[in-house]
């Protein structure tokens, strides 16, 4: 069994789905070892201009599996170098998208803060319940949590371990937005569709100035903001992105 199944459900898009069912889709260092793989594939594929990562509809993915940490020792984690498979999904410049049913916790949780939109159904429900266990998150959790909500919203889940039903982490702003059960994966692949439309030099530009800017003065941010928009005017995406608006057609980009 493949425990990361990749697809291509669309021109441009690609899926890749977390698939241990029997484990509520936890993630071994097999599972982290795929998804690393695959995302230093797409990153290099140009046919690639949109990831949706999902799991099933009983769990995006339901943490680490604690059974590779019984006898772990600090010696075991810094040789596994798990960081540099979080480093492959981090470093990806194509938009991510997670497509979150279930539970998202742990590990899980910390793959869909990696995404930049997160589309989450009803019954779903994030949170870092690694306290309640002795640990706590080592995969970017307490730090995108706290980018995410905030330090008051962040610390409550970190030290509580409580979940996050999807509707309150749509208010707090853990989720882009939430869904019918049935339509997570649609609704991604909808706005995976969407995006893989749009010239892919100013897309990979705009999520780049995003998050680069996310820690930075605003005075250098708006800097990085002003130079990639007028990098742009350099592309033959941007020619024919405007001679299409004003001929009135639809607009073929190259990603030149």
């Amino acid at each position: 069994m493949t425990e990361v199944i990749a697809e291509r459900p669309a021109e441009g898009v690609a899926l890749l789905r977390i698939n241990r069912p029997e484990a509520r889709n936890a993630l071994n260092m097999r599972v982290r070892t795929l998804l690393a793989e695959h995302f230093q594939a797409l990153h290099a594929d140009e046919t690639c201009r949109v990831i949706v990562v999902t799991g099933d509809d009983k769990a995006f993915a339901a943490g680490a599996d604690l059974r590779e940490f019984g006898e772990t020792t600090v010696v075991d984690q810094v040789l596994r170098g798990t960081w540099r498979l979080w480093k492959a999904v981090k470093d990806c410049e194509k938009p991510v998208i997670a497509a979150v049913s279930g539970f998202a916790l742990g590990g899980g949780c910390e793959l869909a803060l990696h995404a930049d939109i997160i589309v989450a159904g009803e019954s779903a429900k994030l949170g870092q319940p690694e306290v309640k266990v002795g640990i706590m998150p080592g995969a970017g959790g307490t730090q995108r949590l706290l980018r995410a909500v905030g330090k008051y919203r962040a610390m409550k889940i970190l030290l509580t371990g409580d979940m996050v039903p999807a509707r309150e982490a749509l208010e707090m702003g853990l989720v882009s937005e939430v869904v019918e059960d049935a339509e997570v994966l649609n609704r991604a692949l909808e706005l995976a569709g969407k995006i893989a439309g749009m010239p892919p030099i100013a897309v990979m530009q705009i999520k780049e100035t995003v998050l680069a800017g996310e820690d930075a003065p605003l005075d250098t941010a708006l800097m990085l903001e002003r130079k990639a928009f007028q990098l742009l005017f350099a592309t033959e995406d941007r020619k024919e992105g405007m001679e299409a608006f004003f001929a009135k057609r639809r607009p073929v980009f190259k990603g030149r």
